[in-house]
This record gives structure tokens, C-alpha cells and sequence, in this order.
């Protein structure tokens, strides 16, 4: 493997991912209101706002990217006010990752294509932002290094249905990066809990982080070999970034985009090529969380707090509890009691009460499934 050892550090473009139907956390969360937009960590920022002030030290603010939708796009603007307004990207139809990831490519790989496109979602947590920037100027390095993709990988602490697995294969040592990377063997998307179990035991699996590094003109190729038929409609697209004209393509030619994933687009048919596919796997050994449930939201107040799991989690003007153990409960300006209950999830808003347990918190979409089918759009 090569000495990655250049002076010349390669340019990172940030492309900050915020779109999100706000399912998930529901019902705090609605379409308006997803989860990035909303304080989840305890920090008292938004986790898109968390999100960019990590980054802030990787790239300058005006070479960001983010990518959202028309109901988040005005609340996002207020709490970034200083990412350039043409530097937020409206997606006027929703399309999935792979669309975003690409269109961001495109536009950038038009005046930088050796320039390293860094995909974040916009609402994780991130605990050690110092070790974080070490691991991404890492990946940044072997990205600019050739045909590179570079993903992240969180070491996985319990057989999680709700994650993407990766599958590690022989160390890849790039000289001078000073960060350990494996070569990707296979993805796959959310298994079963039997094979979930298979995966934590074997060793050499990690969850999929969501984080990926590529150069512009790495990614652009891809999907020209993937998916051909999604890149002559999105390099149109990208040729009119910067115009009076932008909008009105954007709109015209994404329509007839396909929704699907970059997992599946790129690195699932990628990893297929084995050795020749470059995919390599970095450790995402930063604290990471990707806030998917009420439930990690638990998990996350208890690493944060130094808890046990078994402690409660209570958002309240004042609590009282006997018996109690394990449960998430978010009910400001009301005094919560709890007695002789484990593991639940109660969250109170202005016009709706959720009651759960942790362990059916992923399932909290079946529940806005239901409302959007009996009408009840004012509720999601």
C-alpha cells in the first residue's frame, strides 16, 4: 500500500444530508419538524447545528453543502445562518441518498473533481469531536490516494436490527495515515436478529455509520457505471448550478430520478468487486450514534450521564418515581411519577401523548403510517 505521507493536505466538501420525513421520533418530530432540527443530545443545539460546528474544523463554511427539502428548509436556514443560501439545496421531490450524494458529486467533480466529497448525516451524535476530525482527515487522504471510497464503521455493542452491517476483510495499511482501515467485504441493510446475532459474534462486522468520503470524480463514475439512467438527468442538473435557471431544472429532472440509497447504488455493487472495488471500512470509534429511536436516545442520555441502563430518563419539571427503572419520559412543565413500570417511553407535546416500550421504540413509524392513512395529516 502506498505512503500517504503528501504535504498537501486534499479540500473536503462537507455535503450535510437533512431531509427525513420525522418518523422516528414522533411525536416531537413531524415532516416540518425532523429530528435534526430538533436539541436531542442534551447539548442544547439542534443536531444539524452540532453537526456543521464538528465539520467547521475540517472545511471553510462556504464550501458546505446541504441537502434538504422544502418543509425543513426555512427552519434549517434560521439555524445555519451562515452557510451561503446557495449552498442549501432544496430537493423538490424526495429521492433517497443516492440522488443527494450524486448531485452534490456532480457539481462539485464540474471545477474540482480530485476534490474529496465527505457524506454526513445531519443527525448523529458524535461524542469525541477531536478523535472524529482524526479519523475523517484520515479517510480524506486515502480518498485522494486513487479510486478510494472510504466508510465508516461503529463498532457494534448489541445485535441491532435497525442498522446497516459491514463486513471487514483484510487490513489495508496506507502509509502515513496513522489510522487502521479494512478492506469491505459485503454490506448489508438491517438483517434479521438471528443473523444481527451472527454478525455481532463473528468479529468482523461494524455497523454502517452513514459516513462516506470520496473524491468527486470518484463518486460522479460510480454512478455513471452503477446507474446510468440516474446520471444524465442529475448532471443536468448540475450544469445549471448557479443559474437563474437552477430551480426549474432541479424540479423538472428530479422527478424522474430513482429513489434509492447510495448502499445500494454504489457500495453494495461495488463491494461486489472485491479487491478492485477500493471500498475500505475506518473505525467510527468516536462516540457515535446515530439517535435512530427513543430508545438510543435512553442509551445515549445514560453513556452521557455515566449511568447504568437500567436508570430513568426523565424530561419534566419534577419527577418522582418508585420501583422504576429503565424508562425514557419527556413531558415538560408537567410532574412525572412513576411507579412500579420498566423500560417504557412516554413523550407528551401540545397535541399528542406516545406511550411505548423501548424495545417497539424502531416501530414508532407503523404509528405514522396509520395516521397518514386515516387522514390525520395536522398530526404528522
Amino acid at each position: 500500500m502506498p505512503n500517504l505521507t503528501d504535504p498537501k493536505a486534499p479540500s473536503l466538501v462537507p455535503v450535510v444530508l437533512a431531509g427525513g420525513s420525522g418518523t422516528r421520533f414522533w411525536p416531537r418530530s413531524r415532516k416540518s419538524r425532523a429530528k435534526q432540527v430538533l436539541p436531542l443530545s442534551g447539548s442544547g443545539d439542534t443536531m444539524i447545528q452540532e453537526t456543521v460546528a464538528r465539520l467547521r474544523p475540517l472545511a471553510p463554511i462556504e464550501d458546505f453543502l446541504v441537502i434538504t427539502n422544502d418543509l425543513l428548509a426555512a427552519t434549517i436556514e434560521a439555524q445555519l445562518p451562515e452557510v451561503p443560501k446557495n449552498r442549501l439545496l432544496r430537493e423538490p421531490f424526495a429521492r433517497n441518498t443516492a440522488p443527494a450524494c450524486a448531485l452534490a458529486a456532480m457539481i462539485v467533480e464540474r471545477t474540482s473533481p480530485e476534490t474529496i466529497l465527505g457524506v454526513f448525516p445531519s443527525d448523529h451524535v458524535v461524542t469525541d469531536d477531536a478523535r472524529f476530525a482524526e479519523v475523517i482527515r484520515a479517510g480524506m487522504q486515502i480518498a485522494a490516494a486513487g479510486e478510494n471510497i472510504i466508510v465508516l464503521g461503529a463498532p457494534p455493542t448489541r445485535p441491532e436490527t435497525g442498522y446497516g452491517y459491514i463486513k471487514e476483510g483484510a487490513p489495508a495499511e496506507f502509509g502515513g495515515v496513522g489510522i487502521p482501515s479494512r478492506s469491505v467485504e459485503r454490506f448489508t441493510e438491517k438483517p434479521q436478529i438471528d443473523r444481527a446475532i451472527e454478525f455481532v459474534a463473528d468479529g468482523n462486522y461494524s455497523w454502517n455509520a452513514g459516513i462516506f468520503l470520496w473524491s468527486a470524480r470518484t463518486l460522479a463514475n460510480a454512478i455513471r457505471e452503477h446507474r446510468p439512467a440516474m446520471a444524465a438527468p442529475l448532471e443536468r442538473i448540475a450544469a445549471a448550478f448557479g443559474t437563474p435557471q437552477f430551480e426549474a431544472v432541479f424540479a423538472a429532472e428530479f422527478e424522474t430520478i430513482e429513489n434509492i440509497s447510495i448502499d445500494y447504488a454504489v457500495l453494495e455493487p461495488r463491494s461486489a468487486k472485491g479487491a478492485a472495488g477500493h471500498i475500505y471500512c475506518l473505525p467510527a470509534d468516536f462516540g457515535w450514534n446515530d439517535l435512530g429511536s427513543w430508545n438510543a436516545l435512553h442509551e445515549h442520555a445514560m453513556s452521557k450521564g455515566g449511568s447504568k441502563g437500567h436508570a430513568n430518563v426523565v424530561e419534566s419539571q419534577s419527577m418522582l418515581h418508585m420501583d422504576a427503572f429503565g424508562n425514557y419520559v419527556f413531558a415538560p412543565g408537567m410532574t412525572v411519577a412513576l411507579l412500579g413500570v420498566s423500560d417504557l417511553v412516554v413523550v407528551q407535546t401540545d397535541d399528542a401523548l406516545l406511550i411505548t416500550t423501548r424495545a417497539h421504540s424502531q416501530e414508532v413509524g407503523r404509528i405514522v403510517s396509520e395516521l397518514n392513512k386515516s387522514g390525520r395529516k395536522d398530526l404528522v
